[in-house]
């Protein structure tokens, strides 16, 4: 791990740790793991008065504002559920968490969580240069706001016992073969460890 500062103003941004996306099975570490050691890290970054970011995924009823590109993914196969739309609690952030009334919310309609939201305002605006990415999934919600961080200019840390996905080897691929080439990877504890360090 490579880890080797935070920023003053480093942000813990949180990907998708909502009731719909942690429901599924999760590796290498279980959803309940990624949950845990995420809130962890919102308890750190909260009690140093560092911003915390909730990222959750949503579409309307009729799924409009979901992307509409064609793409070759197996279909859902349709469950004979005549409910629209998804489940009520889909996009509601789990308790376990622990989010705070202070923690900055963001409702994302694609996997990154920069297009089309107001995250780099929010972080601008606070005068943020850094962000602790975490959540699920790694392939997908994870990976492709780190991309678009580093497009954006921040530099990017990854909590790499925070994320899972839902198979080992795209996990592995991001983790080991793209997340070295746009930031810097370390543990939950290493983390905290540092902040503590850096923020004491």
């Amino acid at each position: 791990m490579a880890l080797t500062t935070l920023d003053p103003k480093t942000a813990l941004v949180l990907i998708d740790l909502q009731h719909g996306i942690v429901a599924p099975p999760a590796v290498p570490y279980s959803s309940a793991e990624v949950v845990a050691h995420g809130k962890e890290l919102a308890d750190a970054f909260r009690a140093h008065g560092l911003p915390v970011v909730l990222v959750n995924v949503s579409f309307s009823p009729d799924f409009a504002d979901a992307p509409q590109g064609r793409d070759d993914e197996e279909p859902v196969e349709d469950d004979g559920d005549d409910d629209e739309g998804m489940p009520a609690d889909f996009a509601v952030i789990v308790d376990e968490l622990g989010a705070q009334s202070t923690d900055i919310r963001v409702t994302k309609h694609q996997w990154g969580a920069f297009h089309g939201t107001d995250l780099d305002t929010q972080l601008r605006r606070r005068g943020v240069t850094q962000i602790v990415l975490a959540g699920l999934v790694t392939s997908r919600g994870v990976d492709t706001t780190a991309r678009e961080a580093y497009a954006h200019n921040y530099s990017v840390a990854f909590a790499t016992d925070a994320m899972a996905d839902r198979g080992i080897e795209v996990h592995e691929n991001a983790v080991e073969r793209i997340f070295p080439q746009i930031g810097q990877r370390a543990s939950t504890a290493e983390i905290l460890q540092l902040l503590a360090k850096t923020h004491g």
